[in-house]
């Protein structure tokens, strides 16, 4: 049976969703197969557990269960062993949630997500002080790419080198599908309410980290479907650059079943 880890974004976990719920009947949470590393950043995967962190015994904020579990894997660093122990058969990367700020505290980094925001986690003290580092910032890329060269090192010294490793290679979409059918311009883009973010700026910050993770991974199969990225008004998540058209999907589920992952396999 594959056992199939995904450490990036919705776009790859709904792929189980959206394409696999057809084949199994199943959500993505009950799929025994299937690891799910969510809400992070490579430079905060590595650093040191937040100092004084007290998690609430239930999701607060209204956050479900999954986006909590993933913020306080974010906050105590507890991803990449759960990773490692989970010894996948097949490890995709997308980068999709690489757009959130960072935040520096106490000789540490988190990820500045929506789900940090909603939780209320920054009230406790263990925040104080805290300092933004800006995504699209030289300083944010420097330690994205010191980052990505520890996952590197990572993969080749633990079983996790012994997994097919995929790239799930995606944008944010310029163009969206409205419901009756038609196109138009993706705008008024929002990392955080409040926060816009502009398309082409982070899609070139995606280009340059996948270049810089390819050339220090070991060999990785890649999947696109840059014909297909289109975003869709109708998505069950709502309108965004990265929740994109059924066809996307489906484009995406073929190419991986090429890769010989057979994604419908995970969920066995």
């Amino acid at each position: 049976m594959s056992r199939v880890a995904i450490v990036g974004s919705c776009i790859t976990r709904d792929l189980w969703r959206f394409r696999g719920a057809s084949v199994t009947g199943r959500a993505p949470s009950a799929l025994p197969g299937l690891l799910y590393v969510s809400r992070t950043s490579l430079p905060s995967l590595f650093a040191t557990p937040v100092a004084g962190f007290r998690a609430a015994a239930r999701p607060p904020g209204g956050l479900r269960p999954q986006p909590h579990r993933a913020l306080v894997a974010d906050l105590a660093k507890t991803a990449l062993a759960d990773l490692v122990a989970f010894a996948p058969t097949h490890l995709i990367f997308d980068f999709i949630d690489e757009r959130f700020d960072l935040l520096a505290l106490g000789g540490t980094l988190v990820t500045h997500s929506w789900e940090l925001e909603t939780s209320g986690y920054r009230r406790q003290a263990a925040f104080a002080g805290a300092r933004e580092v800006p995504r699209l910032s030289a300083a944010c890329e420097r330690l994205w790419l010191e980052a990505a060269g520890e996952l590197a090192a990572l993969v080749r010294a633990t079983p996790l080198g012994e997994a097919r490793l995929i790239l799930h290679s995606a944008r944010w979409a310029e163009r969206r599908r409205t419901p009756d059918g038609r196109e138009a311009a993706v705008s008024g883009v929002e990392v955080l309410p409040g926060r816009t973010a502009d398309i082409a700026q982070h899609n070139a910050l995606l280009a340059r980290y996948e270049a810089a993770f390819t050339e220090l991974m070991p060999p990785m199969r890649r999947v696109e479907a840059p014909a297909q990225r289109l975003a869709d008004e109708t998505h069950a998540w709502g309108l965004s650059p990265f929740h994109y058209v059924p066809d996307y999907y489906a484009e995406i589920w073929r190419q991986l079943d090429g890769a010989g992952l057979h994604p419908a396999m995970a969920t066995a």
